[in-house]
This record gives structure tokens, C-alpha cells and sequence, in this order.
């Protein structure tokens, strides 16, 4: 089963005479553990692509099939409790809520997932020591690297062992050494999981990480050689 499947997908963004047609007849799957890139110049439809998956958008035409379910059946509570439970999300900024610590914003998405107290805080420690910042687990957002915020980001993305991980630029912002860091926990520990990434990007230095790459240019989807 894909962890993400659409069928001839269309969306327009805007109306009147500002109306762009976002997304154009859109079929694509992804599967569990698969690494995939999102290339396209802005405004190509990267970021729509990514919300119409996870369901924070309704598509205009066709169907997103989200972990063996259908957005369109769904009511918006239910899209909203689905969404919750297995999708992940990582920014070109952490967003992390600046009044708690690195321990409790991840604990906050197994939280809502409805995942138990207990199992929630393994796995956190468990993230947090993968990926390196177990030591900082008590410390508060400001008090972190931008490097540091986003591998806190990708604890709490995967804390939950969601199907899917959207990622809408995750490396735009951060060094080398940073980007790189967080490009491999993302592949690394995804696979480890079998959860679907999907990463919409500019960054060239992700391409090695990808096990496939799509490139997207006036709401088109195309395959990547």
C-alpha cells in the first residue's frame, strides 16, 4: 500500500483574473521508506503539492489517497484526526513553541497523536539521542543552533511514527555541515521506520540522499533522470 497516492489531481490558487492553476492533472505514489525530491522553481507548486498530500488543502479535481484512506471521505474533523496521527511536518523553520523545552515540543506531537505518555517519551529519547541533541532535551528554542532547532524539528516529525514526513524546504536556512546533518536523520531514520519522505527543495546538496526525484514546473509533475 502507498503511503501517499493521488489520481489526477488539480488545484487553482486564487480567483478572478489572479487565479493560477496550481497543480495540473497530478498522479503520482509514494512509497513507505522512500526518500523523495521535490524540485521546481518557486512558485512551481512545491508547497501546494506538499498541503493537498497531507490533506491541509482540498484538491479542485481527482483524489488523495493519505495512508490507505481517502482525504474526500473523510469529514474535516476526521482529515484533521487522520492528519494527526500520520503525518509529520518539518519547516524551513523549526517552529518550535518558545515556552518549552526540546523534550516537551516533541512530546506535544505524540501528545496529539493520541500516543501513551510513556511510549511518547521513549521515543522522544530515543529521536533526540539518534540524532544528537539528547543533551540539550531540557534547554528552550532560543537557546539552540538553527542546526540544533532542526534536528529537534525531525524528533518531533517522527516522534509519532507517522506514514508520511513532509518537509517544505527543511535545509533552506541552514550551513553545510547543518543541512547535511539533517538531510541524513531524515533519510536514515525514515527508512529505519518505513515512513515516506517527501522533501519540496532548491537544495541541490539533498539529491544524494533522494531515492527519486520529481521536478514540478507550472503545476506539472515530472520524473527526474
Amino acid at each position: 500500500m502507498s503511503a501517499v497516492r493521488l489520481v489526477d489531481v488539480g488545484k487553482v490558487r486564487g480567483a478572478g483574473r489572479h487565479a493560477v492553476q496550481a497543480l495540473r492533472a497530478v498522479t503520482l505514489a509514494i512509497e513507505p521508506g522512500e526518500f523523495v525530491l521535490l524540485e521546481g522553481p518557486s512558485g512551481a507548486g512545491k508547497t501546494t503539492l506538499l498541503s493537498v498530500s497531507a490533506g491541509l488543502l482540498t484538491p479542485d479535481e481527482g483524489d488523495v489517497t493519505l495512508a490507505g484512506r481517502s482525504l474526500l471521505k473523510l469529514s474535516a474533523a476526521e482529515r484533521r484526526a487522520h492528519r494527526a496521527r500520520n503525518v509529520g511536518f518539518v519547516f524551513q523553520r523549526g517552529n518550535l513553541l518558545d515556552g518549552l523545552s526540546v523534550r516537551e515540543n516533541v512530546l506535544v506531537a505524540a501528545e496529539i497523536a493520541g500516543i501513551p505518555r510513556q511510549v511518547g517519551e521513549e521515543d522522544a529519547a530515543h529521536l533526540l539521542a539518534v540524532l544528537g541533541v539528547d543533551h540539550l532535551a531540557e534547554r528552550r528554542p532560543d537557546a539552540l543552533s538553527g542546526g540544533e532547532e532542526h534536528r529537534v524539528a525531525v524528533a518531533r516529525a517522527l516522534v509519532h511514527r507517522p506514514a508520511v514526513v513532509f518537509a517544505d524546504e527543511p535545509t533552506g536556512n541552514l550551513d553545510g555541515a547543518s543541512g547535511q546533518a539533517v538531510a541524513e536523520a531524515l533519510s536514515e531514520l525514515a527508512k529505519a521506520d518505513a515512513v515516506a519522505v517527501i522533501v519540496a527543495t532548491h537544495d541541490e546538496r539533498l539529491r544524494r540522499f533522494a531515492d527519486r526525484r520529481l521536478s514540478i514546473v507550472d503545476g506539472v509533475v515530472h520524473p527526474t533522470e
